[in-house]
């Protein structure tokens, strides 16, 4: 199985989540897309699994402090646009077990997700 955890590396949640992993002794790839970017494919094929709404931060500084113009009409272009744009408004982290999505941390979701 191939697992890699996208975020941010010095996000309180990105650690929790970092560690629940490696506690339960699962191997994951670390992408900091706040270091090395993210890609408009990648943020599609999560928004088109999870829902843009799920894969956009709204509740994080970055999106609050967006002017009220870019907050309005939120479509999926758009907040893939301004995703890419600041990688910061991506929630935090984006599982990837092998095509299959998990937008946040929740350790119960990630023990079924891994069939503990």
């Amino acid at each position: 199985m191939t697992v890699t955890i996208y975020g941010i590396k010095n996000c309180d949640t990105m650690k929790k989540a970092r560690i629940w992993l490696d506690s339960h002794g699962i191997g994951y790839a670390f992408h900091d897309y706040k270091a090395a970017g993210i890609d408009g494919d990648s943020l599609r094929r999560w928004s088109d699994a999870l829902g843009w709404e799920s894969v956009l931060n709204r509740q994080g500084t970055t999106f609050r402090a967006l002017p009220d113009s870019d907050k309005e009409n939120l479509d999926a272009s758009k907040a893939i646009a301004l995703m890419i744009g600041q990688p910061s408004m991506i929630k935090r982290p984006i599982l990837d077990l092998d095509g299959r999505y998990f937008a946040g941390f929740k350790p119960d979701a990630y023990a079924q997700a891994f069939g503990l």
